[in-house]
């Protein structure tokens, strides 16, 4: 009994922790009142393999990281959107890629760059970004193999992602969330973005009427 107890503590400990990752500002309702559209722009990524490769390999892996998260939250609002009618659409992401390129911002200079900034040239009312730090090639898949010594030395831990959600005319965050990688948050980028937002939904401020409509209802 007691070691029902106490696992069911460490659940509820865990299930706040996991909570507190996600931030969400007083003003949202305020501030993306008039949100149409969001762009999904690539994720800055830092790589930390535990092998020697050029400094330009680390920067094509990185980028090539950072567009497998663009990628995979475009596909998951793709399908959520199928399912439920949300207040915001989202930018194609070639039709991103395509106006950055002619607007000369690249994945080396896009940090340069404000919220405000990006918003104007590309047209949306927000910015969807975020970090990637990582130990492994997410892109590429996790390792299948269980080892206990792995979770007890810190060996399952690959890093750490960031997602966020900003105003356009302010410039000002509106939503961010935040969440250590391991072998249980998913096998790829895609399945970790996935599992990510499903367990998330409830806190997913788009998910919900706008204010305006709730209180018409």
């Amino acid at each position: 009994m007691k070691r029902i107890l106490f696992l069911l503590t460490t659940l509820y400990c865990i299930a706040a922790l996991g909570q507190k990752n996600i931030y969400e500002s007083p003003n949202f309702d305020e501030l993306s009142e008039d949100h149409a559209v969001l762009a999904i722009i690539p994720f800055l990524t830092n790589l930390d393999l535990n092998e020697p490769i050029s400094r330009e390999e680390q920067k094509r892996l990185e980028e090539n990281e950072g567009y497998a998260v663009q990628n995979a939250l475009e596909t998951y609002f793709s399908r959520r959107s199928k399912k439920k009618k949300l207040p915001v659409k989202f930018q194609n992401i070639k039709n991103t890629t395509a106006i950055l390129a002619q607007n000369n911002v690249t994945y080396e200079n896009i940090d340069v760059y404000t919220t405000k900034q990006l918003s104007e040239i590309l047209g949306v009312d927000g910015i969807i970004s975020g970090t990637l730090d990582l130990n492994i090639l997410l892109s590429s898949g996790i390792p299948t193999e269980f080892s206990f010594t792995d979770y007890i030395s810190g060996g399952a831990d690959y890093g750490r992602i960031g997602i966020k959600i900003s105003d356009g005319d302010t410039g000002r965050l509106l939503w961010k969330y935040e969440k250590e990688i391991n072998k249980k948050t998913g096998k790829n980028t895609t399945d970790l973005i996935d599992r990510m937002m499903k367990l998330a939904i409830r806190k997913f401020p788009y998910e919900r009427e706008r204010k305006r409509d709730r209180n018409k209802n």
